[in-house]
């Protein structure tokens, strides 16, 4: 098995109908959203949009991947928050891109520490996996 084979536990299933401007939701029916495209880039904003998904996808991810690193290494993260930030602009193609900024809270953690365990979740981490050498994703402390 290579790092690009994985042996699939859940498969997620998502329906989007006119794109950016309209409605997705999950074929359980957990989530059932309307999507509009934010003010900044001439949209109503009534609704959320695909950058704010991704952020909580990628924020709750990285808090769980946070978890199992800080149960392996015996450390007690309770209170600890993850905050995800992605940028939507341009890029060089004529296209779009996506860059995200990472920023964690770990009290009672040394810095040290909270560094180490910050690197070692953007190791595990499926989003930062799917990501990485893709976009740009900056890891901070707060």
């Amino acid at each position: 098995m290579t790092i690009l084979d994985i042996d699939v536990k859940y498969t997620a299933v998502a329906t989007a109908e006119n794109g950016r401007d309209g409605r997705v939701a999950t074929d359980d029916g957990k989530l059932d959203v309307v999507v509009n495209p934010p003010k900044e880039m001439g949209g109503s904003g009534a609704g959320t949009n695909p950058e704010q998904l991704f952020a909580a996808g990628y924020s709750a991810c990285f808090q769980g991947a946070l978890g199992v690193v800080a149960r392996k290494e015996k450390v007690d993260i309770s209170g600890s928050t993850v905050t995800a930030k992605v940028g939507i602009g341009s890029n060089a193609n004529g296209g779009f891109g996506l860059e995200v900024a990472i920023s964690a809270s770990i009290p009672n953690v040394d810095e040290a520490t909270a560094r180490d365990l910050l690197e070692k979740a953007h190791q595990v981490c499926p989003y930062s996996n799917a990501t990485r050498g893709n976009i740009k994703v900056e890891l901070a402390l707060v």
